[in-house]
């Protein structure tokens, strides 16, 4: 899965087990100079938008070009591959009074996360009264990151291989089930390098930094207005440390936590302990709601409940394709964001009482978008296992994740499966980064967290402020959501237009009431504007 916050019992194992980084990683001197033939080249040669790709699928009012980056920024006259970008034009209109023009104030770069989630989409966000106004100022503008969807798409293996359903999902699992994870991790990487060959170790975090910047060239913006969700503000927080002069404004929302030492391993230790807490929180809302579910008035009668229908799946998966692995996946998506809680308390319910319909629904693995999640699933493992060093030795995650599963089961094992074949990746693993900026060095930056989001826990939101000098932290309390820019909560869109279309923020930090907590007649009918991360 994606980021985290410190889990210290786990975490304090870690520096002695790791791989050695190569010097290579840290950024040197000939890529800091492929950037700038790269982005010279972009600006000089712009963006040719036109009708996009797949335009069924999009709105009319969105356009699409690509923009040439260099397979490795060492080499900008060498390899070249082409990311895919889209963009709504600034409407210039005033929402709420059509008659009034509001000024344009160049684009709005965004990157939903993942890593390995495309950002094609984003434009049409511009269509939703949320974002109205910034949609008036603001060309909304999207892309496809390096191995992402159309952008020289990464491959790990034959999508109708990817999924493998139905599927255990085992909370303690066996010695016989750790072999055969760790064999099917080990063909995982062998495929990855197989697939992609000396290109592999091209997608990586800096990289994509340096892509943003190429980017902003080719869009005719002097500096960049960005934001970036999830995944999306640990390399933003990259860009602003490789070139703060070329920001304008940037929002980090649902912030992963970017020191060094906790990229990725140990972030995602403390992630599998975020998700424990969020899915006690879920538990809650369905014991406040027995009257309508009946699957019990207390948290604990509630997992009951949930470890019931695991054993019935386990027996007899429903419609032949839903285990306990897709059940954990289902309900996992309720721990990203809340507006999921009704519809998965009435699948299970439903399922419970003898119709599993509304769970296959859920829950079962969507063949026709195979292709999709595994490329997705391939950038994501390149990215982080690529970035920093993961210990090569399973004995390691064995020992660690043991000790997190005794106190958060829920998510502790999948989160290692994901991940796993990182301690067998053949590309080279690079240093990360120290994020940090100075005094001046940065224009004031915006970061906004839900205080107990799981995907990205809110430590790492502190320690993002704690970095980047300047920068104003807004939370909202009480609430998991991951991801908060042009939610349900208007005291944090407040903030967030204030910034984007005024350069306001507070003094430094500033506190929002959550969001009201989903009815059980809800159902998650607004599109998320964050992919998971």
């Amino acid at each position: 899965m994606r980021a985290a916050a410190l889990y210290p019992a786990a975490g304090a194992l870690l520096l002695t087990t790791l791989s050695t980084a190569p010097a290579g990683g840290v950024p040197n001197a000939a890529a800091g100079s492929g950037v700038a033939v790269a982005a010279a080249r972009a600006a000089q040669e712009g963006i040719v938008f036109g009708p996009c790709p797949g335009a069924q699928e999009l709105s009319a009012a969105m356009q699409c070009g690509t923009v040439t980056v260099p397979l490795d920024y060492a080499q900008p006259d060498g390899r070249k591959i082409r990311l895919t970008v889209s963009r709504v034009r600034a409407t210039q209109r005033d929402p709420h009074n059509s008659k009034r023009r509001v000024p344009r104030q160049g684009a709005l770069v965004f990157n939903p996360g993942g890593p390995g989630a495309s950002g094609l989409p984003f434009p049409m966000i511009g269509q939703l009264p949320a974002w109205k106004r910034i949609g008036a100022a603001y060309d909304l503008v999207g892309y496809d990151p390096r191995g992402v969807g159309r952008s020289a798409p990464l491959s790990c293996q034959e999508p109708r291989h990817f999924f493998k359903a139905p599927s255990p999902a085992p909370t303690h699992p066996s010695e016989a089930y750790k072999r055969e994870r760790i064999a099917a991790a080990k063909a995982y990487a062998r495929g990855c390098a197989e697939r992609a060959g000396s290109a592999l170790r091209h997608y990586n975090s800096l990289n994509n930094a340096r892509d943003l910047d190429v980017v902003r060239a080719a869009l005719g913006e002097r500096q960049l207005t960005f934001m970036g969700a999830s995944y999306g503000t640990y390399f933003g927080a990259l860009y602003a440390t490789l070139f703060p002069a070329h920001v304008r404004r940037m929002v980090f929302d649902a912030a992963v936590n970017p020191d060094p030492a906790q990229v990725w391993y140990r972030n995602n230790l403390d992630q599998s302990v975020a998700f424990e807490s969020r899915w006690t929180d879920f538990r809650e809302w369905i014991a406040r709601h027995d009257d309508v579910y009946g699957l019990g008035a207390t948290a604990e009668r509630v997992l009951r409940s949930y470890e019931r229908a695991r054993a019935r799946l386990a027996a007899e998966p429903a419609g032949g394709k839903v285990g306990p692995g897709q059940l954990q996946g289902a309900f996992l998506q309720a721990g990203y964001y809340d507006d999921f809680w009704p519809s998965r308390a009435e699948a299970l319910s439903a399922y419970l009482k003898g119709d599993p319909k509304p769970l296959v629904r859920l829950a079962a693995p969507a063949r026709e978008a195979a292709a999709e999640a595994e490329n997705a699933n391939a950038v994501y493992t390149a990215v982080e296992c690529n970035d920093a060093p993961w210990p090569t030795d399973f004995r390691v995650w064995d020992r660690d994740n043991t000790r997190i599963a005794r106190v958060a089961p829920f998510e502790t094992w999948d989160n290692v499966w994901l991940n796993l074949p990182c301690a067998y990746w053949p590309a080279p693993r690079q240093k990360p980064l120290d994020v940090r900026t100075g005094p001046g060095e940065l224009p004031p930056t915006l970061i906004l967290a839900a205080e107990r989001d799981a995907a990205a826990p809110y430590d790492g939101a502190l320690e993002m402020h704690r970095r980047l000098t300047g920068s104003v932290l807004v939370t909202e309390r009480d609430s998991g959501t991951h991801g908060i820019a042009g939610g349900p909560n208007r005291c944090v869109n407040g903030h967030l237009e204030a910034y984007l279309l005024e350069g306001r923020l507070p003094v430094r930090r500033a506190a929002c009431a959550p969001h009201a907590e989903p009815r059980p007649a809800d159902r998650p009918g607004k599109a998320a504007a964050h992919a998971r991360s």
